[in-house]
């Protein structure tokens, strides 16, 4: 492969009894892996409606996960080169200003490894025990993304929109990444617009959807727009060879694989078998076996 070749990741809820954070991250990164992922879910309801797009069946460690922050910042004190990464922030069930303290404190304190995946969620009634609207949770997660962006880049920070509002204060630590990473995810049409509109990159899974006519449809969005193509991230639940390639060709700049919630041997065993199945694909020299 050349240098165009794609980096490649993991994602994982990690919980008390899966692999911890931080044995995870050094393990990926002596192997050459690029970032690691974690998701967020403050809390499950457990008198739930909404339907879990992965299928029937929640699964258990949706409700056992670490705070996302925390497990990050483990993961990023064991590691000197291995990005740590929300893979996805729920940012319509958090304060922006704490959240932008948060985020700013671990791209400072990791030497500026830090990529910031965001989302509106699926589940409506983990929303609605934040005052979160379903409905409206992406105008939401827009205004407050923006007013995030002010308190990262403004000495004196300002922001007035329709759900965030703050007068002129002093919010450090700035980020040591200037602009902090932003990836946007979803799938469809609407998704891909709100990535062009608000300077992301693309976060989408695959097997939801055509996702190489989409990455097309993001870049036509973005030059329609003015606008540099984002840059896109292929989550691949289950990989195989030939989706892989495919992503490869497309041009993505990320791909990540999910590692099931699992112990510290069959966590190791997972990263080697990823390792020798995306070889083909790698730059010479990255990622490896123990």
């Amino acid at each position: 492969m050349t240098d165009s070749a794609p980096q490649f990741g993991i994602h994982i809820f990690p919980t008390e009894y899966s692999i911890q954070p931080g044995e995870l991250a050094k393990a990926m990164e002596d192997r050459g892996y690029e970032s690691l992922w974690v998701p967020e879910h403050t809390h499950i309801p457990v008198s739930r409606q909404s339907k879990w797009p992965g299928g029937e069946g929640l699964p258990r460690e949706y409700s056992w996960t670490y705070d996302p922050f925390v497990a990050l910042a483990f993961a990023a004190s064991a590691t000197k080169r291995l990005r740590v990464a929300t893979g996805i922030c729920l940012v319509v069930e958090r304060d922006p200003i704490i959240t932008a303290k948060e985020v700013a404190s671990l791209d400072m304190l990791s030497g500026g490894r830090f990529l910031f995946g965001v989302g509106g969620g699926w589940n409506a009634e983990e929303m609605a025990d934040h005052g979160t609207d379903f409905n409206t949770r992406w105008k939401l997660l827009k205004d407050r993304l923006a007013a995030m962006r002010a308190l990262w880049t403004q000495d004196e920070a300002e922001y007035h929109g329709p759900f965030v509002n703050f007068e002129k204060c002093w919010a450090y630590p700035k980020p040591k990444q200037n602009p902090i990473p932003v990836l946007m995810a979803g799938m469809g049409p609407a998704a891909r617009q709100r990535t062009v509109d608000t300077d992301a990159g693309w976060l989408p899974i695959h097997g939801r959807e055509d996702l190489i006519a989409g990455i097309d449809d993001i870049r036509r969005r973005a030059d329609e727009a003015g606008k540099r193509h984002p840059e896109v991230t292929m989550w691949i639940p289950k990989p195989d060879e030939p989706t892989i390639r495919s992503y490869v060709d497309a041009g993505v700049a990320r791909i990540i694989f999910t590692m099931p919630t699992v112990g510290r041997d069959e966590a190791l065993s997972r990263l080697d078998e990823l390792a020798r199945l995306v070889k083909p694909f790698t730059a010479s020299g990255s990622l490896q076996t123990a």
